[in-house]
């Protein structure tokens, strides 16, 4: 006659034990590994969005006042004549020109009025500046929830703007600093992305004709 077993053996019962230890003490820790892989990347793109900012930035208009008066050169950059490089003789042959640009046709140029100076404003609508992407903390991505299947975390960029930074321990008018800070939702710090943009204007297109 064969009887059936109705219960655990001691050693079924310590291996049963064992492992719901280990799975009590691992899942905590598999949870918290997780949460904190999901928390970093999700730093990581509120970083990518900022970059794009950043990039962004570098597409505009160094300046407002950067154009010609011409309705054709207002989707150019030019160089402003901030440091009185500029060849203002209308008689040379470097007329409009800073030391290093080229003699040549359809490369970089100063203003034809020299005397323009920098606006450093947002106020004309009509031309996309660096100025107009500056803002105050706002979030950084379009739709942001704080669902377990969105995002955990609401990140704001606050986009800034240094003029004249310093190199070597000499202030380049020529130049602007472009700063990006990431801010979690209790406005701490969570990194800072910086750029620098130059006056120095942009190529002009070439136009075939027939």
């Amino acid at each position: 006659m064969v009887r059936s077993r109705s219960a655990f053996t001691l050693i079924e019962l310590i291996f049963a034990i064992v492992i719901i230890a280990i799975t009590v003490i691992a899942l905590p820790t598999m949870n918290r590994v997780l949460t904190q892989n999901i928390d970093t990347n999700l730093i990581q793109e509120a970083i990518f969005a900022a970059a794009t900012e950043l990039n962004e930035v570098t597409t505009l208009h160094w300046d407002e006042n950067s154009t010609d008066a011409d309705a054709f050169s207002l989707n150019l950059t030019k160089v402003i004549n901030l440091d009185n490089s500029c060849e203002d003789n209308s008689s040379s042959s470097r007329y409009r020109l800073r030391p290093g640009h080229i003699t040549q046709p359809l490369h970089r140029k100063c203003l034809n009025d020299l005397s323009v100076g920098a606006a450093n404003s947002n106020s004309d609508d009509t031309i996309m500046a660096i100025e107009d992407m500056l803002h105050n903390s706002q979030e950084i991505f379009l739709n942001p929830t704080s669902s377990a299947e969105g995002y955990k975390s609401d990140y704001n960029s606050l986009l800034s703007i240094t003029y004249s930074p310093t190199f070597a321990g000499t202030a380049q008018a020529n130049m602007k600093k472009i700063t990006s800070t990431i801010l979690d939702a209790d406005d701490n710090v969570i990194v800072k992305l910086s750029t620098y943009v130059a006056n120095i204007g942009e190529v002009d297109y070439y136009k075939r004709t027939f």
